[in-house]
């Protein structure tokens, strides 16, 4: 109620009308009732309640002729649109999310699934279950039933990536916790004590299990770009290449020289992994015959990962000659023998090498003129590897002398003697080293200071380099560095990076003054 609403019903009250006195003291007084406890709790529950309904009969309006007598006020009606949104469903009890049209709601949920939420999406109702399957693209099967059953053609009908790694494994009662661990590819498996090693293939499906299964997977996902699978034979493999003509990525666990036979029936493979021995689970034979049969049949391969495999010199010499291609080649934990690593040269267009979890490089790489160069190589990386042969490490280095980027990360046994031959490298501009405890400022400022076109240093977890041996040609060839991170210890005063902070410019300050401490030191040493 408000004194204007009164004047409106009865515009012939004067001043001195009781009426309009009692309106001018409500409207005096309203601040102090707006703010009163009891008022405003009123108003908040009356704001949840429906509005009353309107009167059956609009109040009479008053006329000339008709006696000018006092009504009471009528509070007027909140409009519809002013209630909240809840009384709206409840009059009408209309969904609105289910009219959505499917068009829509997949353009909704193309969202969601770009940052990885289509799977709680999925449990709002059955429509949004089957909408989101169809946006699902990649598949990690942990169950072999799934596959069998056809389940997951009817989940997910348009998945273009699938592996079958983990389904593959049998857990029956011998899968009991003993602290094994079967790696990242098999996630948190672990082999029973009551099983051995070199007999664990009765861990794995069989392969008639296997070839089965993936009859039934690429005739329903004849457009997969990758196949992640284990333990498959030649026929298997063959179904898959004939019926996946747009496989790009095959990853094959546990294979052997007989099913590589059927790898060239593969037409546009551009990405292959195999992994033939993981000690204490299974073992398989990739020998000089299967490199030779995938040379053969993968010409068009781009990137290759040997994991586990056995060969030698004409194995790889065999690859770098087909396989002109070929940018990325990684070996891990490989079990070559003496004098494979001269045949890498063969590879004329090899851009990265990757040494991973070697035990041993090559135990007798050869004279230096029959290892041979790489011309466009552009990244040497190795990581986990054991580099404590310095004549098969400064083989390494001969052969990838025109590399520009190098990374070393959690290799044991690398000295400053073993790390001297890294100066061979003369076209360095990328040097990173991480997890080097061997290594220290001495041997590091050999081999950096030769480098006249290194533009970035990282130095990361190298507890033996220290900041106080920081030479002064060091710290000045640390001013002119484009990136530097310097980090070898927790104690580590100096760690910045030039490019993020500019140090490179106008660090030539700080830089100066570690000099002349340096300086002042040697001078005390001398007693000076």
């Amino acid at each position: 109620m408000s004194s204007c609403s009164l004047e409106n019903q009865n515009p012939n009250l004067t001043s001195s009308s009781p009426l309009k006195n009692w309106s001018n003291i409500w409207s005096k007084n309203k601040k102090a009732l707006n703010d009163h406890p009891i008022i405003s709790t009123i108003r908040r529950r009356s704001f949840y309640r429906k509005p009353p309904p309107p009167p059956s009969q609009p109040p009479p309006q008053p006329t000339e002729n008709t006696p000018q007598v006092s009504q009471p006020a009528v509070v007027k009606q909140a409009p519809k649109s002013e209630t909240l949104s809840t009384d709206l469903y409840e009059n009408d009890g209309q969904d609105y999310i289910s009219s959505i049209s499917d068009d829509t709601l997949l353009r909704i949920l193309a969202k969601f699934e770009e940052k990885g939420e289509i799977c709680s999406n999925s449990l709002v109702s059955k429509k949004w279950l089957n909408l989101g399957g169809g946006l699902v693209r990649k598949v990690e099967v942990c169950d072999w039933g799934f596959v069998k059953s056809g389940r997951i053609f009817l989940r997910f009908p348009n998945v273009v990536d699938v592996d079958l790694v983990k389904a593959s494994v049998v857990c029956g009662d011998k899968l009991r916790s003993c602290g094994f661990s079967l790696g990242r590819e098999f996630g948190p498996f672990c082999v029973g004590s009551d099983v051995f090693v070199g007999k664990n293939e009765n861990l794995l499906l069989c392969v008639e299990d296997v070839d089965s299964g993936l009859k039934e997977l690429v005739s329903m996902y004849p457009n997969l770009r990758r196949l992640v699978v284990v333990n498959c034979s030649e026929i298997g493999l063959l179904d898959v290449a004939e019926r996946c003509v747009t496989l790009q990525e095959l990853v094959l666990h546990c294979c052997n020289d007989q099913v590589l036979r059927a790898i060239a029936a593969f037409q546009n493979l551009q990405i292959l992994k195999l992994v033939g021995n993981v000690d204490g689970f299974y073992s398989s034979l990739v020998s000089d015959i299967g490199l030779t049969i995938l040379a053969q049949g993968c010409k068009r391969l781009v990137k290759l990962e040997l994991r586990g495999c056995e060969g030698s010199y004409i194995g790889i010499r065999a690859i770098g000659q087909c396989c002109q291609m070929l940018e990325e080649l990684t070996f891990c934990d490989h079990r070559m023998d003496d004098g494979w690593l001269s045949g890498v040269s063969y590879c004329e267009n090899l851009k990265s090498l990757r040494l991973v979890s070697c035990k041993r490089i090559d135990g007798s790489p050869g004279l230096d003129e029959h290892l041979g160069s790489f011309r466009m190589l552009e990244r040497l990386h190795m990581e986990r590897c054991q580099l404590r042969d310095k004549e098969s490490l400064r083989a390494v280095f001969l052969v990838c002398r025109y590399v520009k980027e190098m990374v070393i990360k959690d290799c044991w046994g690398l000295k400053d003697g073993i790390f001297l031959n890294a100066s061979l490298c003369r076209r360095l501009k990328f040097l990173s080293l991480e997890g080097c405890c061997k290594l220290t400022t001495e041997g590091l400022e050999s081999v950096v200071l030769s480098l006249k076109e290194l533009e970035s240093l990282r130095v990361i977890s190298c507890k033996n380099i220290k900041d106080n041996e920081v030479s002064p040609a060091l710290s000045t060839l640390f001013t002119t560095l484009r990136e530097l991170k310097w980090t070898p210890d927790n104690r580590s005063l100096v760690s910045t990076s030039l490019s993020e902070s500019g140090m490179g410019k106008r660090g030539g300050k700080f830089f100066k003054k570690l000099q002349f401490e340096h300086l002042k030191l040697e001078h005390l040493k001398l007693g000076i």
